[in-house]
């Protein structure tokens, strides 16, 4: 058994049409928290309901999944949006 957690790379599109990129062992768990607008759930994503999961990839250590959570935060909209297409 693995010591080390597999970690995820999500993309949330909010009510507004915003996009919120996050990391998460369990992307439906911290889509929960997200939603219930509570204080496990970013800021960014309170009072823009509803969310909905558009993107959500395995990237393997927290460390990967970091420094790919900083290079698609990087993106363009557009960019991003490209990335989501492909999924």
């Amino acid at each position: 058994m693995r010591s080390e957690s597999i970690w995820y790379l999500y993309i949330l599109r909010c009510g507004d049409g915003s996009l919120y990129t996050g990391i998460a062992t369990d992307v439906d768990r911290r889509f929960l928290e997200h939603e219930s607008q509570g204080p496990k759930g970013a800021k960014y994503t309170r009072g823009k309901l509803p969310l909905e999961i558009v993107y959500r990839r395995e990237i393997g250590t927290r460390s990967e999944a970091s420094k790919e959570e900083l290079r698609v935060k990087g993106l363009s909209r557009k960019q991003k949006l490209a990335l989501i297409a492909l999924a």
